[in-house]
Order: C-alpha cells, then sequence, then structure tokens
C-alpha cells in the first residue's frame, strides 16, 4: 500500500496518458496511414477505440515507472 501512496499521482498519469494515446493519438495516425500509405489502413481508426490495449499497456508502463524510480531514490 506505500507504493500505491507514494506512487499513485504516477499511476493516475500513466493511466490518463495511455487514454491520449489510444483514443486520439492512434487513431489519428491510422488516418494519417491511410490518406498516406495505403486506404486499407483507414480500417484502424475505429478499430483503435473497439480494441482496448490498458490491460497489457498500463501494467507495463507501471512497472517500467517503479523500476525507474526506485533507481533514482537509492
Amino acid at each position: 500500500m506505500s507504493t500505491l501512496k507514494e506512487h499513485g499521482l504516477a499511476l493516475v498519469a500513466i493511466i490518463v496518458v495511455w487514454e491520449i494515446i489510444e483514443d486520439i493519438l492512434f487513431p489519428a495516425l491510422f488516418l494519417w496511414l491511410g490518406a498516406n500509405v495505403h486506404p486499407i489502413f483507414f480500417a484502424g481508426a475505429p478499430a483503435a477505440w473497439i480494441l482496448c490495449l490498458h490491460w497489457l499497456a498500463v501494467p507495463i508502463m507501471w512497472g517500467m515507472w517503479i523500476k525507474i524510480s526506485n533507481k533514482q531514490t537509492s
């Protein structure tokens, strides 16, 4: 519980940043790719909203944050 008290704000920031990446940047990337590379990428824009990668991305980023922050404090 002390880890959550110490790094809780970082966890909230990781979740919010991942939401921005997943809901804004991924669809924008797919739209850009569809316009400039191949039209098949247009299908990725709605798929980015349907597919949820929180279960994978947030724990990975949280673990990296804990490792980085523990190395800096020790």
